[in-house]
C-alpha cells in the first residue's frame, strides 16, 4: 500500500482519532493538576509592614503564609523606629502566591558615621559649606583672640576638641571656635 492511499484509509483516520482524544485527555489531566498544585486563582494580600518592628513583620507574614527576606539597611531614617521596615516590596495591597518572599529594607540603629574634615585654620566662609555637604550641622559659633579673624581655630563636638578623620554621626553638630582678628596678650 503506498503512502497517499494509507493516508485516505479508515485505519490512518482512527489512528489519528485515537491520538487527538489520548492528547486531549492528557492534557485534561495535567490542566487539572497543574490547577490543584498551584492554587491558581487563589492569591494573599500582602500586608503593609512600614514602620512595623521586625518580630511583629515575622509574625504577620506567618499568619498570611509569606515568607521575608531582608534587604541591605538604609540611610537612616529618624521617622521610623531603629530596626522596623522602611520599604517593602511588593508593595501593601498587592496580590501574591502563598510563600511568596516579601523584601523588606530597615532602618537602621543609627546615622552612618562620617570622617571630619580637615577644617582648621581655614575661613569660616570655607569650612561651613564643607561640612554641610558632609551632612553635618554647624552648631555654637564662639570667637577667641586669634590674629586669623573669621578663620577656624578649633571644632568640637559636645564640648569636646575634635582632629581631623574623626568618625562623627550624620547629622551631628559641630561647635566652631573662630579667630576674631585680635593678637592674643603672651
Amino acid at each position: 500500500m503506498s503512502l497517499i492511499q494509507f493516508l485516505k484509509s479508515k485505519t490512518f483516520f482512527k489512528h489519528l482519532g485515537l491520538a487527538i482524544i489520548t492528547l486531549c485527555v492528557i492534557l485534561f489531566i495535567t490542566m487539572q493538576w497543574l490547577k490543584s498544585t498551584t492554587n491558581h486563582g487563589e492569591f494573599v494580600e500582602v500586608p503593609d509592614l512600614k514602620g512595623k518592628t521586625l518580630e511583629t513583620v515575622q509574625i504577620e507574614l506567618e499568619d498570611n503564609d509569606l515568607a521575608m527576606e531582608i534587604q541591605d539597611s538604609a540611610n537612616y531614617n529618624p521617622k521610623y523606629p531603629k530596626f522596623s521596615v522602611i520599604e517593602q516590596y511588593p508593595t501593601a495591597g498587592t496580590q501574591v502566591k502563598e510563600n511568596r518572599k516579601i523584601y523588606l529594607t530597615l532602618n537602621p540603629s543609627g546615622y552612618r558615621k562620617v570622617a571630619v574634615p580637615n577644617i582648621v585654620r581655614r575661613t569660616f566662609r570655607q569650612a561651613k559649606p564643607t561640612l554641610e555637604t558632609l551632612g553635618f550641622e554647624v552648631g555654637k559659633i564662639t570667637y577667641v583672640d586669634d590674629i586669623g579673624k573669621e578663620e577656624v581655630i578649633a571644632i568640637k563636638y559636645k564640648g569636646e576638641t575634635i582632629k581631623a578623620g574623626e568618625l562623627l554621626p550624620l547629622t551631628s553638630k559641630i561647635d566652631v571656635v573662630l579667630g576674631n582678628g585680635k593678637r592674643g596678650s603672651n
